[in-house]
């Protein structure tokens, strides 16, 4: 089965974790690998207006990927997943920032692409609602079933 990683928003402003940084763009370099970026556009999406919340204007994936899109709101953009279906991916390998949010919203984008969205749990964190991601992957595994027990599951050549 052909796999990629997606990468979902390891940038300053979420303040991840180093060891989260670290153990993510080793994996990255192991396969074909996507990250996203969320960036501020009020006209698109209102995060200030509603939320009193923007992402930071300079900020950069902290992960080394082989592309990054940048997205306005909770979904990866449209070009991300077409990158992945013209890479011939069966399997989306997602981790990254907010698990019960934008790492979700990820899932259900691949999902409804007919990719196959398999989450990585040690290397997701959840949202200030749950930090420790357990909600994002409690929800994941009720949505699309794949979440991965550990890394002897990645499948990596």
């Amino acid at each position: 089965m052909k796999q990629a990683l997606l990468v979902v928003d390891v940038q300053p402003s979420f303040s991840p974790p180093p060891d989260l940084v670290r153990d993510i763009s080793r994996l990255a370099v192991r396969m074909p690998s996507i990250a996203t970026v969320e960036r501020h556009n009020e006209a698109v999406t209102p995060f200030e207006r509603q939320l009193g919340w923007k992402p930071g204007l300079a900020d950069d994936s902290l992960v080394s990927a082989d592309r990054v899109f940048a997205k306005h709101g909770y979904l990866p953009p449209l070009e991300a997943i077409e990158y992945l279906r013209g890479l011939g991916t069966e399997r989306v390998l997602v981790c990254g920032i907010q698990a019960d949010t934008c790492v979700l919203a990820a899932g259900f984008a691949l999902f409804d692409a007919g990719l196959h969205p398999t989450l990585i749990p040690w290397l997701s964190i959840g949202s200030s609602l749950d930090r420790s991601g357990e909600l994002g992957a409690r929800l994941w595994r009720h949505h699309f079933g794949a979440v991965l027990a550990g890394p002897d599951e990645l499948m990596i050549d």
